[in-house]
C-alpha cells in the first residue's frame, strides 16, 4: 500500500468515528427543534429585539405578519439548497431512513400523496419529502414534493422560514388547490392524513389508522383532477414508545379535550437519551421504509362533488393503501397475520 493510500485510509476511518454523533447530533437538533421550534422562534425574536440590531427584527416582523403571512398557502418559499443540505443525510442515516418507489408518476399529473401513519414527529414523511437525502427528485423525476403541515406553525417567526426552506406549505383547502392546480403540473401535495389524532395512536407494533372519516382530501382531490397516491412508512411508529392510552381512557379524553382547543395533539411519548439506555426525546435507531403506492386516478375534475362520488374515491383509496401494506410488509419483517386497523 502506498503513502497516499495509508492516508486516505487512515483519513477515512477518522472520519467514520465520528460519523455516529454527527448522525445523533443532527437528530437531536431536529428532535428539539420539532417539539420547541416555534418556542425558539418567538424567544430569539425577543432578544434580537433587545439588541443593538432590534430594527432588523423589527423589519422582519412588518415584512412577516403585513406582507409574507399567505406565502405558506401560495406555494411556500421552497430552496433547493437547504433541501440537499449534507445534514439530512446524516439524519437519514441516523436511521437509517429509505425512499421506495413502487410506481411512476407521471409529471404531466399533480397529485396528492396520502402519508401514513402520522406518527409522533413526522420524521420520514420530513427526510423523505421536505430534503433530497432519499433522492426523491430522482426516484420521482420532474415531480416536486409539498409537504404540508398545520397553518398554525407558520405563525411563529423565523421557525415558518426553516420548514418553508424544506417545500414545506401549510394544510388549508387554499394551499392545496394552489399546489395542484396553480403551479402547472408535476407536483405533489403530501398530507399526513391521520394527523394528530393518529399521533396518539403511535407506538411500536400499532397499525392504527385515523382514516375512516378523514375525507376532505378526497374531495379536494375529486375538485382539481388530482390522482391519490398512498404512502406508508414502515418503522414510523418504532421511532418512540408512548405512555398507554387507549381509547375511551380518562388519559385519551384529556388529550382528545386538548386537541380540540390547541390543534395539535399532547402525546406523552419518549425515546432514548444521549446514552442508548437512558430514556430521553430522541427517537430511537430504528429503520423507516417509506414506500410510495400506486396512484389512483381521478378521471376529470368535479366543481362540487357528490357524497357517493367521495364515499367511492375514498373507498378506493384506503383499499389501495391496504393492497400496499399487505403486499410490502413481509419484506420490513411483519408477519403476513398483521393487518392495517382503520379508525
Amino acid at each position: 500500500m502506498t503513502s497516499k493510500h495509508r492516508k486516505k485510509t487512515s483519513f477515512s476511518l477518522s472520519f467514520s468515528v465520528f460519523e455516529e454523533p454527527l448522525q445523533f447530533a443532527v437528530v437531536l437538533l431536529m428532535t428539539v427543534l420539532f417539539i420547541f421550534g416555534h418556542t425558539i422562534g418567538i424567544l430569539l425574536s425577543i432578544y434580537v429585539f433587545l439588541t443593538p440590531v432590534y430594527s432588523f427584527i423589527v423589519i422582519y416582523l412588518v415584512w412577516t405578519y403585513c406582507f409574507d403571512l399567505k406565502t405558506p398557502a401560495k406555494g411556500g418559499r421552497r430552496s433547493e439548497t437547504f433541501r440537499k443540505l449534507k445534514s439530512w443525510e446524516y439524519f437519514r442515516d441516523y436511521f437509517p431512513a429509505r425512499l421506495i418507489k413502487t410506481k411512476r408518476l407521471d409529471p404531466k399529473r399533480n397529485y396528492i400523496l396520502g402519508y401514513h401513519p402520522h406518527g409522533i414527529m413526522c420524521a420520514g414523511a420530513w427526510v423523505n419529502f421536505a430534503t433530497e437525502a432519499t433522492g426523491f427528485s430522482n426516484l420521482f423525476p420532474g415531480i416536486k414534493s409539498h409537504l404540508l403541515t398545520l397553518t398554525l406553525m407558520f405563525k411563529f417567526p423565523f421557525w415558518r422560514d426553516f420548514v418553508m426552506a424544506g417545500g414545506v406549505c401549510d394544510v388549508s383547502k387554499e394551499s392545496i388547490r394552489h399546489i395542484v392546480t396553480k403551479k402547472g403540473t408535476g407536483n405533489a401535495a403530501v398530507i399526513a392524513i391521520g394527523g394528530a389524532a393518529e399521533s396518539l395512536d403511535a407506538r411500536p407494533g400499532s397499525y392504527t389508522l385515523t382514516l375512516k372519516n378523514r375525507k376532505g382530501f378526497v374531495r379536494m382531490a375529486l375538485q382539481t383532477g388530482a390522482y391519490l397516491v398512498p404512502v406508508f412508512s414502515f418503522g414510523e411508529n418504532e421511532l418512540f414508545n408512548q405512555v398507554s392510552n387507549p381509547r375511551g381512557s380518562r388519559l385519551r379524553a384529556f388529550q382528545n379535550k386538548l386537541m380540540k382547543i390547541l390543534s395539535f395533539a399532547p402525546p406523552l411519548f419518549f425515546g432514548r437519551g444521549i446514552l442508548p439506555k437512558i430514556i430521553g426525546i430522541v427517537p430511537y435507531r430504528r429503520p423507516v421504509c417509506t414506500v410510495v403506492g400506486a396512484p389512483i386516478p381521478v378521471k376529470r375534475a368535479v366543481a362540487n362533488p357528490s357524497p357517493q362520488q367521495v364515499n367511492r374515491l375514498h373507498k378506493k383509496y384506503v383499499q389501495g393503501l391496504i393492497n400496499l401494506f399487505d403486499e410490502q410488509k413481509h419484506r420490513y419483517g411483519l408477519p403476513r397475520s398483521v393487518k392495517l386497523r382503520i379508525v
